[in-house]
């Protein structure tokens, strides 16, 4: 679990050296390799640091190997199922956006057909993961499965599609306690707040990547909500966040080690305030990408509290 994965390889093409290898002895099955963004693991780090939060704190350390497993694994599988979908409900647009004009649906490598299949196949085999848990967790898992559908279509209807993405981002959250626990207390629901937060923040920098693509072809966002109010939402975004997490850390009776990472966050959020301030497109994705060691610094703060007490 640490130190972090690192990001694939690349060859001197700049193309991953895994998705390479996938390429030379399974030709067809890269492009649903490249469609569940197993390529590109930011996704599931971005996932996988708020369920381990939540698996420490619950389990109050290490959370047994099963439910380890169970929730890796599971968050593996959903950031995959999510990628799927949400290629299938921008069929249509990826195409002209330059960011994501090379994508599998987009260039007709992988079928419409294939990629619900896709889908469907990676929500079943989380399911029989959580099967392997408690009633609640298992119930708490309907409601996550059906906000991992709906977010790739939100953002036809409203301006806000960041928001329910980081509501179907932060299930995990009461699907941990639930599981090590029994019950989702209000500890939880205050973590799975600042999780929510935190995602609408990062998932802004994403979008604005791609607003001014995004404001030709109707697609809505935050980024384009907020306009030139961009960079002072982002940064209330990121204080609430911190705020939320200091929080947390009275309530669960943190120690100074916790304290320390929280620190490192807020001086990777500063940083992120900086790449960001001339909304350069390469400067937006790399603060967006920053928000791993976000996720890793609070994670190992959790973590090392526990180890030592």
């Amino acid at each position: 679990m640490w130190p972090p994965k690192p990001l694939p390889k690349l060859n001197n093409r700049g193309i991953p050296v895994i998705s390479q290898q996938i390429s030379q002895r399974w030709p067809a099955a890269l492009p649903y390799w490249q469609l569940a963004r197993l390529d590109r693991p930011i996704g599931s780090l971005l996932l996988l640091w708020p369920t381990w939060w939540a698996l420490w704190l619950a389990a109050e350390g290490w959370p047994g190997l099963h439910l380890f497993v169970v929730f890796t694994l599971g968050v593996l599988l959903m950031r995959a199922a999510g990628c799927a979908i949400n290629d299938f409900a921008d069929r249509n647009i990826d195409g002209h956006v330059q960011r994501t004009a090379a994508r599998p649906l987009a260039t007709g490598s992988v079928t419409p057909r294939g990629a619900v299949a896709l889908f469907v196949a990676l929500c079943l085999a989380a399911f029989l993961l959580v099967l392997t848990t408690n009633r609640l967790t298992i119930l708490l898992s309907l409601p996550a499965a059906a906000l991992a559908f709906c977010y790739p279509f939100a953002k036809r209807f409203t301006h806000m599609p960041q928001v329910v993405l980081g509501a179907a981002f932060s299930m995990g959250i009461p699907m941990a306690f639930a599981a090590a626990t029994g019950e989702v207390p209000a500890q939880a629901w205050l973590l799975y707040t600042a999780n929510l937060l935190w995602t609408v923040c990062y998932d802004t920098f994403y979008a604005m990547v791609d607003r001014d693509d995004d404001l030709k072809i109707g697609v809505k966002s935050t980024a384009i909500l907020f306009g030139d109010m961009d960079r002072a939402m982002t940064g209330t975004l990121q204080l609430l966040v911190l705020f939320a997490l200091l929080l947390i850390g009275q309530r669960f009776e943190l120690g100074a080690l916790f304290y320390s990472g929280l620190a490192i966050a807020a001086a990777l959020f500063a940083y992120q305030q900086w790449l960001i301030r001339e909304r350069e497109r390469n400067a937006c994705f790399r603060a967006f990408l920053n928000n791993n060691w976000v996720g890793a610094a609070v994670f190992v703060g959790i973590f090392s509290h526990y180890l030592v007490n």
